[in-house]
């Protein structure tokens, strides 16, 4: 069995779900951030931080490949989220964290492994 059918859903196909965890937005995304999607993702994160959020989790774990548009996206994200509310990304790995450690982006987004770390320091305060 172990095998994926052929109508299995294409890999690289991006996507953003949305939910809420306590006082958090999670927006969890999938497939590749490039060019092409970055513009939906900025669009994804503009109306959820219309919604004033106490905080805005990205979580890119599930992430292929992030361009440098879809980091872009990012650090025009942290720069326009209100300061009452909390921005965190989630990262982890050679697709996501590693190119937002060689941009050197990390030290103006707070980059977390994983979502639980996230929600923990969120929590926290």
């Amino acid at each position: 069995m172990g095998e994926q059918s052929g109508d299995s859903v294409n890999p690289t196909a991006f996507e953003v779900e949305k939910q809420q965890v306590d006082q958090a937005v999670v927006l969890t995304v999938f497939g590749e951030v490039d060019m092409l999607s970055s513009p939906k993702l900025a669009e994804a994160i503009g109306t959820a931080l219309a919604a004033k959020p106490a905080a805005l989790i990205l979580d890119l774990s599930k992430v292929d490949f992030l361009a440098s548009a879809g980091m872009t996206v990012l650090v025009t994200a942290q720069a326009e989220v209100e300061s009452s509310t909390k921005f965190a990304v989630v990262a982890n790995g050679a697709a996501t964290s590693r190119p937002i450690k060689l941009m050197g982006i990390d030290s103006v987004l707070s980059l977390y492994s994983t979502l639980d770390s996230a929600l923990s320091a969120i929590a926290d305060g």
